[in-house]
This record gives C-alpha cells, structure tokens and sequence, in this order.
C-alpha cells in the first residue's frame, strides 16, 4: 500500500485508471495530503512562454482559429465562474486542514483564470484593456447549457452554502456540481482531447505547458470531492441520493455544454474525436470516481442503504 506522499499522488485519479476495480481499492487522499502536494506543485501563469503558440497561431486557417476559440472559451469563463461562486465552500470548513486545502484551490482557479486570459490576449488577439469586455467577447462563444449549469446551478449552489455554511445537503450538493459534473465530467475530459490533438501535432506548446498544469490542479481539486463524498455519502443513503439526484439533473446539461458550435447535438466531432467517443471517456471517469467514493450513479434500493 502506498505511504508517502508521493506514492499516493502517483495513484492517479480514480476517473483515469483502468478499471472499476482499482478504482474501488484506491487510497483517497485526504485534505491535508492534498495541501501539501499543493506546496509541491507550485507553478506561475506567468512564466509560461508563448512566443511559438503566437507563431503557429498565425498559420492557423480561419476555421482552426474559430474551433479552438471556442474550443477554449468554455475554459477561461469557466474558471472565471468557478474562482467567483467559492466563497460558500470555503466559509464551509470542518477544520483546519480542509481549510488551508480549499484556499489553495481558490488561488488555483484564480491562477486558471489568469493563464487563460493570458492566451487569449497574447496569442489569440483579443486584447481589450477592460477585463469586462474581454470576458463578454469570449462569452459570445458559449451556448445555454453553459449559461445553466455555470450561471444557474452553480451560483445557486454557492449562494444556498453562503446562507448557511453548516448545511451538510448543501455542501454535497455544491461538491457533487462543481467537483463531479463541472471539473470531474467536463473539465478534464476537454483538457485529455485538446492536450491529446495539440501534442500529436506539436501546435500551441506553451499552451500545452499550461494546460497540463491547470488538470494537474484539477486532478487534485477532483480528488477533493472524491474523497468529501466518500466520507459524507458512502455510508449515508440519504446524501447518496441527493448526489445521485443531482448528476441524474445536470449530466445532460453537461453533455450540451461539449456541443461545438452549431453542430448537430446528437452527431458532433471535436478534434478528431467523435461525441460518442467523448462521452464515453467522460461516463466512464464518472462512473470510476462513483466506485471510489461508494455510490453508483444510479439507485440500486438493497435492504436500508444503497448498493454499489
């Protein structure tokens, strides 16, 4: 069994191993573990170099350039949304290492945030000097699916958590929507195509550079929300049920975010990548996440609890 620090990180996320299995067996890392390999993980938006990325992105054709800003689009709102609606989890704390765990996640999303505006002013040319305006460009990009689940569930969720910091449904609720749909379903699987297409083709590396290091957070943050819901619905059918409740809900709407603009919703292709191929990767993380925390994705009513 893995006892350093370093042993548990190389795990892996229980989404990405090969099996229900050993996602069922994995040793979750819990908060403290997690700030710290946050202090190991340090990185700076920064000092990312993107003076190749502003070289190919001018070879791009016209059709490329409109595909990854839209492609990217989701990202940098995203992050934008998820650095503002934290506030509920934080004042929400059980103790101190949870705490230091959650501020660090904060600064990430921040961090994000940053990196992406970065691309977009540098590489991609859209350069306002209102941070406003910037983020009303980029929005044009997006579709109202996004609108639901980031400006509707997602805010709603913070704000019932901002009301009472105490409410254990509300904290499952707003992990269950931001660790488990928003990062867990959507974020990492648009980060393993996109880093996939622009690492075959050796395009945009310091993008690369950066987005790597961004799922590198997120694996972490993910990894939060595997190991809160084990601890609070593994073992509590009640809270299991309105985790299940909620993915039930919000999958859907997950899964109209993925649609590329102005494509068929049933029939889509991004980078390669067919929608049936991207929703099979994304079901198939969610479902071994679900294994390791203990709760199917659906209900299974077997004596007084819910079986896996």
């Amino acid at each position: 069994m893995a006892e350093t620090l370093e042993e548990l990180a190389l795990q892996g996320d229980p989404g990405t191993l090969t099996s229900e299995d050993r996602a069922s067996k994995i040793q979750l890392l819990n908060p403290q573990q997690l700030y710290e390999l946050w202090e190991k993980q340090h990185w700076l938006a920064h000092e990312i170099d993107f003076s190749v990325d502003r070289e190919q992105w001018a070879n791009f054709s016209d059709e490329e350039r409109d595909y990854f800003t839209w492609g990217m689009s989701g990202f940098f709102i995203g992050e934008e949304r998820v650095t503002t609606q934290f506030s509920g989890l934080l004042m929400a704390y059980e103790d101190e290492s949870e705490e230091a765990f959650l501020a660090t996640q904060q600064v990430d999303e921040a961090r994000h945030t940053q990196f992406f505006d970065r691309f977009y002013r540098e590489v991609i040319g859209i350069d306002d000097p209102k941070w406003e305006t910037r983020l009303a460009r980029v929005r044009e990009e997006l579709n109202d699916s996004f609108a639901e689940l980031f400006d509707k569930a997602l805010v709603e969720a913070n704000q019932r958590l901002i009301s009472d910091p105490s409410s254990i449904e509300a904290k499952v609720d707003y992990v269950t929507i931001y660790r488990m749909v928003i990062e867990g379903t959507l974020a990492l699987t648009g980060q393993y195509t996109m880093t996939d297409y622009l690492e075959k083709n050796e395009l945009l590396p310091g993008f690369v550079e950066g987005f790597n290091k961004v799922a590198r957070d997120e694996h972490r943050h993910v990894a939060y929300g595997t190991w809160f819901l084990k601890q609070k619905c593994g073992s509590d059918p009640e809270l299991g049920a309105l985790m299940q409740a909620r993915l039930q809900e919000l999958l859907p709407v997950a899964g109209g975010v993925l649609v590329p603009k102005g494509a068929d919703p049933n029939d889509w292709e991004m980078l390669g990548y067919t929608a049936a191929e991207i929703n099979e990767f994304a079901f198939k993380a969610l479902t071994r996440r679900l294994k390791a925390i203990g709760v199917p994705l659906v209900a299974e009513h077997a004596g007084n609890g819910v079986a896996v």
